[in-house]
């Protein structure tokens, strides 16, 4: 993005957002650089609720000149859904506009010709000057509007709009939404997941399958657009260009706009420009849970409770020994904030299955970057304690599925359609991180449902605090090569019954790669 090579090795995020900020404060063409906040305030589901707007991370000399056009000429597009801390009552609906437009809201009702209730929505202006990248001079306008106080269980339509654009006159009907609360009991329920998407005909495929799926909701495991195709962490990446992010939730409206899209970050989700810490751009287009430790730093830690299932989200990016950018840039509360909620969801009479997902794989053999040091020192031995019921990872371009592991060894063999017991056996990786982007290799051969290939042991390695150290694993159970996503079913039971999660690796041709039940003692 700007920052010499040899210097963007040494820095981390922090230092290489003030060496482009200096940088580019001394250039009178660029008229500024950050995220700012628009002034019209988010808006609740309910008279007295507000949403909690953004805080941006420095305060801009100049910003671009806000160009309004007329509102009937212009669409939202890109909308996505986000849960808030409470499923059950709280949903964020976010979308864009390409140029500035004025009063955006949003519409609710029950039903799509009852659509009185009209909320203010806050809109989240991000500039990329000219010389950052390849963007060129870009504004985006992203806009949110949290809803509170809704009813479990509910299906709500919606429209979104501005000024000159009501999307509750009769010739913008076909542009509403859906959405779907959870309920406020225990009930099936199937969610998806996967990581490194980008913008591509193979993103756009595999999108096509999730919606088919009806998931209650989507889990995407780091690596979400790659506007910043190094991934690094780095400022010296010329190909950083924030306009992919357009294409990115132009992609992904046709699921995102009716199921929740909930993201973690990766190393390609840093972009050094925005704010020290390289999240100030997630934070203008994403309206996350913040329930996390610190959601200045770590925007993208959060948790929420679906049903019988506990789902935490991670940010790797803090303990990566691989890609260093961010490296202990919690300072360990994020740890100990997982220790936190782990203890507390497994003394819920609620939650029966806790399931983590984050970016940087704790057990992967890709000749790509293969696993990571960082998870295995500071969270794999939280995940044992705790029992976890599955990790999902993303990283690395490839599927592949562990046996139960518990101190680094295989503990139970896990074959196709097998069933694990994570009270008393160990826990279960999974690497989904074949969504759209450039495949990866392995080293050994490929082995999935209808044609399975065991071996007894694969060459890989692990990224260190030295370097990679090469290591010989028995763990990998089911590796495929091609395109693919994670569907999960939930089933729970009686107290005192077994309920299950039914996991099933699905290839972008709808072919089923893997499946497996992760079983568990009922509350």
């Amino acid at each position: 993005m700007g920052v010499p090579e040899q210097l963007a090795e040494r820095m981390s995020m922090a230092e290489q957002h003030e060496y482009l900020r200096a940088k580019f404060s001394r250039r009178t063409m660029i008229r500024g650089g950050a995220v700012t906040l628009g002034t019209v305030t988010g808006g609740a589901f309910v008279t007295g609720a507000t949403a909690q707007a953004a805080v941006p991370t420095q305060t801009p000399k100049t910003t671009p000149a806000a160009e309004h056009v007329d509102g009937a000429l212009v669409a939202p597009f890109g909308r996505h859904l986000a849960f808030g801390k409470d499923p059950r009552t709280e949903i964020t609906v976010s979308w864009q506009v390409p140029v500035a437009v004025k009063k955006p809201f949003i519409r609710i009702g029950a039903h799509p010709w009852d659509l009185s209730r009209k909320i203010e929505a806050e809109v989240r202006t991000l500039y990329t000057p000219a010389g950052v990248g390849a963007s060129g001079d870009h504004t985006q306008y992203y806009v949110h509007a949290e809803l509170t106080h809704l009813k479990p269980g509910r299906t709500y339509y919606y429209g979104v709009g501005h000024a000159g654009f009501d999307p509750a006159a009769a010739h913008l009907l076909g542009t509403l939404g859906t959405f779907t609360t959870a309920p406020d009991h225990k009930a099936p329920f199937t969610f998806t997941a996967f990581g490194d998407e980008g913008v591509g005909y193979h993103g756009l495929a595999n999108n096509s399958l999730l919606l088919g799926q009806n998931p209650a909701f989507h889990l995407h495991a780091g690596d979400i657009a790659y506007a910043d195709p190094a991934g690094a962490g780095k400022t010296a990446d010329t190909g950083f260009d924030s306009r992919i992010w357009d294409q990115f939730l132009a992609q992904t409206e046709s699921v995102a706009k009716s199921v929740p899209w909930m993201p973690a970050y990766g190393n390609h989700d840093m972009e050094a420009w925005y704010s020290p810490n390289g999240y100030g751009g997630e934070d203008a287009r994403w309206n996350l849970p913040d329930n996390g430790p610190d959601a200045t730093n770590l925007p993208g830690v959060y948790t929420f409770v679906y049903g019988n299932t506990a789902v935490i989200s991670l940010d790797a990016n803090d303990i990566s020994f691989e890609i260093p950018a961010n490296l202990g840039i919690s300072g360990g509360t994020q740890t100990k904030w997982l220790e936190t909620q782990l203890k507390k969801y497994r003394a819920s009479k609620d939650v029966d299955f806790i399931v983590i997902f984050f970016h940087h794989c704790a057990y992967c053999t890709s000749t790509a970057h293969a696993s990571e040091g960082g998870v295995r020192q500071e969270w794999v031995p939280l995940f044992e304690k705790y029992t976890v019921d599955l990790v999902i990872n993303g990283h690395n371009h490839q599927y592949e599925r562990t046996d139960v592991i518990k101190a680094g060894a295989v503990t139970k063999k896990l074959p196709i359609g097998g069933t694990a017991y994570p009270e008393t056996e160990g826990v279960v990786y999974v690497t989904a991180g074949a969504a759209g982007r450039s495949l990866y290799a392995f080293t050994a051969p490929l082995s999935y449902e209808g044609h399975e290939n065991e071996v007894e042991s694969v060459a890989s390695y692990v990224n260190t605090k030295t370097g990679k150290q090469t290591e010989t694993v028995a763990w990998s159970r089911v590796r495929y090569l091609d395109y693919s996503f994670l569907r999960v079913d939930v089933t729970p039971a009686a107290k005192g019954r077994t309920a299950t999660l039914t996991v099933r690796g699905i290839a972008e041709t709808g072919d089923q790669v893997d499946h497996f039940t992760v079983a568990r003692k009922a509350k």
